[in-house]
Order: structure tokens, then sequence, then C-alpha cells
């Protein structure tokens, strides 16, 4: 077949690749969070030192409040989550019942995007009551089924313990607290923990 009878196929192809549409991308997204938890192992966690839990399973209770925050144009400063995690097994996501319709579905959107850890093995993602109460000295937070009460460790000269630039950007302006008492009870799992790891943090995230 000469060249000249082959353009106009050729031509037709072009054209093909050219309207197909491309996949959509996901909206940009960014937050600055602060983050308190609480799990069973033992004080320091050394997983937030980019190692292995002190104690398996790792069980734990994270609360992530959104100070600031977008996806695509859902705002999502004030939204706050409660996540009761058995590490690398399962989760359960609890976003505060005063959301929105709009907040929620961008949260469920963000999941892996920026919660890829919790989400695998996720058994609910659900509205939720959610409180929580925080001083320099105290942080307690709660939810359906679990509580957190834990108390700020004291070093030098009576000041809060503070640990700087560890690998995860989760973990920064990281403070450290012992557990009080951490506590879940559903049908499925329990447990009953004091004198346990603990932190506040901040966490700045975003799309690139």
């Amino acid at each position: 077949m000469s060249a000249t009878r082959t353009l106009p196929a050729l031509l037709a192809i072009c054209l093909t690749v050219l309207v197909v549409p491309s996949r959509a991308q996901s909206p940009s997204w960014n937050l600055t969070a602060t983050v308190a938890e609480s799990c069973s192992c033992t004080v320091s966690c050394t997983c937030n030192f980019g190692g292995e839990p002190s104690r398996m399973p790792c069980e734990g209770n994270r609360m992530i409040s959104i100070e600031q925050g977008r996806y695509g144009d859902v705002d999502l400063a004030g939204v706050q989550l409660l996540v009761t995690f058995n590490m690398r097994t399962w989760s359960k996501i609890y976003v505060s019942d005063k959301v929105s319709d709009r907040q929620m579905k961008a949260v469920e959107a963000m999941l892996p995007l920026a919660f890829a850890g919790f989400q695998k093995g996720m058994l609910s993602f659900t509205k939720a009551p959610i409180t929580m109460e925080a001083t320099e000295s105290r942080v307690r937070f709660s939810g359906p089924e679990s509580s957190v009460d834990m108390e700020v460790m004291r070093g030098f000269n009576g000041q809060a313990v503070k640990v700087l630039n560890l690998p995860s950007p989760v973990f920064q302006d990281y403070t450290q607290f012992r557990s009080v008492a951490h506590t879940h009870t559903s049908a499925a799992h329990s447990w009953n923990h004091k004198g346990t790891n603990g932190f506040t943090s901040k966490w700045t995230a975003g799309s690139k």
C-alpha cells in the first residue's frame, strides 16, 4: 500500500487519540492539623521514630483536629476525626457529627490521599459525637466506643518533654504524654491501658 493511501488512516488514528478524554485528577487539597494520640506502646513509642511497635497488637486512638484545610472548594477548618485502630489490622474512623455533608464527602475522598494507613482495613466510616478537652498538661478525648485521658510528661526544670524533627510530617512539634486511661469497648474488641504512650503533634500535608 502506498504512503498516500495510508495518510487518511493515519489522520483518523491521530484524531481518535486527541479526542480520548484524560483521566480526571483529584482536586487539590491541604490541611494543617493538631494530632493527639494514645496507644498501647511503652513511652516513647518507637513507631514515631521510624521503628516497630514495642507491643503487638498496637492498639490506639488518634484524634485529628483540622485547623486549616481545603479539599477542592470545600473548607475543612474545624473538622475532627477520631481513628480507633489496631495497627496494620483494622481501623474505625469517626467524623464529628458537626460536619456538613460536603465536608463528610470531602474527608471520604481524602482517605487514600491523606489517611491511607488507616483506610487499609477500615471497618467503618461514620459520623459520630466526638469530644475533646485540652490544656497544657492534660488531654482528654472520646468517641462512641473509646476514651483517652493522658497527662504531659515533665522533664528538665519541669518543662514538657518535646521532640523535634521526627521522620514523619505527622509528628512535628511533638510533645510527650503518658496515658492515665485509654479504653476501647465494642462487640469485637476491647482494651484498657494505663501508663502507655501518648503525644500531641502538628501535621501539615497537601497535594503536590
